[in-house]
């Protein structure tokens, strides 16, 4: 499973120790080089590819943003910060997440999740377009208090169970701490769509669709009333 390669880019040594040893605990992870200013992340991009950036934006001689503008192929970007009130124009642009210290390990997965699965196209240059977008995706869970790492491909469906939900995988089920609704927004639209109120599925891995129920290896999934049309869709 190819790793994950990022950088930390802020002036203040110890956010460095906590982004890091938070990353060492995310396998997937690899870090690639520590810059304590934006000059030095500069030239670090011009020669290497990276996929992830931790970016501080108040740093000395040019500020997070500024840095981040002069960009013309950013990697995927996680503001890191004390400062909320600069919230608005990260995401105006296009950061992953915004992280105001100090901020939680759980926190921090959550914002990693979102930053491996999205599909970021500005993120790399085109002549490496075709060879990212085959690139599986992956997201950490939390069950039963471990955190799992989970790629796209091996999701089959998700049944909710109160306030958690089942996370039916090719080879094994886990019960996480999220609601079915939190992986609506988290798995990209279009291969995986709601069709019960207490089911999800990836599209791909459905084997039949017959009358209000849908067979994906040897488990049956209910098609609710309300979301019948979502299934529909499938055949037009």
């Amino acid at each position: 499973m190819n790793k994950i390669k990022y950088i930390i880019v802020d002036d203040e040594p110890i956010a460095h120790r906590i982004i890091e040893g938070y990353c060492n605990d995310l396998p997937h992870l690899e870090l690639q080089e520590h810059c304590y200013d934006a000059l030095q992340a500069m030239q670090f991009l011009n020669n290497h590819r990276v996929d992830l950036m931790f970016l501080d934006i108040n740093m000395p001689k040019l500020k997070g943003f500024d840095f981040l503008k002069t960009l013309s192929y950013p990697p995927k970007v996680i503001v890191t910060t004390a400062y909320k009130e600069f919230a608005l124009e990260g995401y105006e642009l296009n950061v992953c997440d915004y992280l105001l210290k100090p901020f939680s390990f759980e926190r921090f997965v959550k914002a990693v999740n979102k930053a491996v699965s999205t599909t970021q196209t500005a993120s790399i240059a085109p002549a490496h377009k075709e060879s990212t977008n085959t690139e599986k995706r992956r997201f950490f869970v939390k069950g039963d208090k471990k955190y799992h790492q989970v790629d796209l491909n091996d999701i089959l469906f998700i049944e909710a169970f109160g306030n958690y939900a089942k996370l039916f995988l090719r080879d094994e089920m886990i019960i996480t701490h999220e609601k079915i609704s939190s992986y609506e927004e988290l798995l990209p639209a279009g291969q995986f769509i709601r069709v019960h109120k207490s089911f999800m599925i990836a599209v791909d891995k459905i084997n039949l669709v017959e009358g209000n129920r849908i067979i994906i290896q040897d488990h049956t999934i209910p098609i609710g009333q309300m979301y019948k049309l979502n299934v529909n869709k499938l055949f037009e």
